[in-house]
């Protein structure tokens, strides 16, 4: 968070400084609410220091009248405690979190469970009004995502004193008995490439052999700037995040990692370099370092994910292969590693994930490699003369 001035009109008003140095005011009212439990209403971005000033004022006397929701902890609905427990933290969330959390309260949970007080829903209710609905609607894969929002959402509850525990974290969730497969085979990606260099532009060939080659998240990819890229010691920093929704810090403190890259790589963000330059001075502009890698021909300015995705399904109709997504090309990655015996370890710092969750989102390559290690163990002795099993 920005570092916070105190002004002297007010000792819960501030002014800070955006990343673009630009003064901009905000206030911090910290007050009880109606639970006992201490709450904190803040606002950012004023331009003007009496905005922020009439804003704060006006939140401390709607405050002091009473317009806060009077409840006891007993009668405390689902849908009053999801209001609490988003106002409260939703500053504290990323803008993807913030945004997928506010629409599963809207569309999913208030509907749902929203009238069924917190204290008093119990496992039973909540599996055959909540997720039995949601199987009817939704893939289970997307059920799991919901009914671990909702836990995440009872957890803040438990940590407020409200309940004792959280009665639905061993609630489990039906899998899905046929996926598609998100990643390609060797062969695959090879037929993939060839159809985007043949039929795709400069941008969107480069920024696709950089998902294939890295393993990196298209967030990640959209984020690179040309100071990320070092030619001579041939690697790659992941410092930074991009959509259409902005620029920000990556998802976890492991996304944060330098790796490095092959030649492959390194020669085809050198020609790209080549046209971002030229394409950049046909708009009057000169190529930074601190530039975002990937541009637009049409205008020379950082294109975002949206780019991307039609890309991908053009060039997926030029082939014969199954659909996967931009995702997918990660997954490709990780199991073409794990094809090739390369050491977890160093997978997960790759793509910038801890040992346990490449085993978990992984497994069933790692299964193929065990039964291959089984067969080849009993091939390297049969050929050498090796005779087993059989009478006595």
């Amino acid at each position: 968070m920005m570092k916070l001035y105190k002004t002297k009109k007010d000792p819960e008003l501030y002014y800070y400084f955006n990343t673009k140095g630009v003064k901009l005011w905000c206030f911090r009212h910290r007050y009880y609410d109606s639970l006992g439990k201490r709450r904190e209403k803040y606002k950012q971005g004023y331009k003007l220091e009496n905005e922020a000033y009439r804003d704060l004022l006006e939140v401390k006397t709607s405050i002091l009248n009473g317009e806060v929701k009077q409840v006891k902890n007993s009668n405390l609905t689902i849908s009053e405690w999801l209001d609490i427990w988003y106002e409260t933290h939703k500053n504290e969330w990323k803008i993807s979190s913030c945004s997928q959390r506010e629409n599963a309260i809207k569309y999913q949970m208030k509907p749902l469970l929203g009238k069924y007080k917190l204290a008093e829903l119990d496992k039973s209710t909540y599996k055959r009004v909540y997720i039995n609905e949601l199987l009817k609607k939704y893939k289970p894969s997307t059920v799991q995502l919901f009914h671990r929002l909702f836990k995440i959402a009872i957890n803040a509850a438990v940590d407020d004193e409200l309940i004792p525990r959280n009665r639905f974290n061993k609630i489990t969730i039906p899998n899905e008995e046929k996926t598609v497969e998100n990643f390609f085979t060797a062969e695959e990606l090879n037929e993939f490439m060839a159809a985007a260099k043949k039929h795709e532009n400069i941008t969107n060939y480069s920024i696709i052999l950089l998902l294939a080659f890295t393993g990196l998240r298209k967030g990640e990819a959209l984020g690179l700037q040309w100071k990320n890229i070092n030619f001579e010691e041939k690697t790659l920093t992941v410092e930074r995040t991009r959509d259409n929704k902005g620029t920000r810090t990556p998802k976890t403190k492991n996304s944060f990692r330098t790796l490095l890259i092959d030649d492959t790589l390194i020669n085809q963000l050198k020609a790209y370099r080549t046209w971002c330059k030229k394409t950049k001075l046909s708009f009057g502009l000169h190529l930074q370092d601190d530039d975002f890698i990937f541009i637009s021909y049409q205008s020379g300015t950082p294109i975002t994910d949206n780019p991307l995705m039609y890309s991908f399904q053009r060039i997926l109709k030029h082939t014969t292969l199954k659909k996967i997504t931009p995702h997918g090309l990660r997954h490709t990655h990780a199991t073409l590693l794990i094809s090739q015996r390369i050491p977890v370890k160093v997978i997960a710092d790759r793509l910038g994930n801890t040992p346990q969750m490449i085993f978990d989102i992984y497994g069933h390559s790692f299964k193929e490699l065990e039964e291959e290690s089984v067969a080849a163990f009993s091939t390297s002795l049969l050929a050498t003369g090796g005779t087993f099993g059989g009478d006595f």
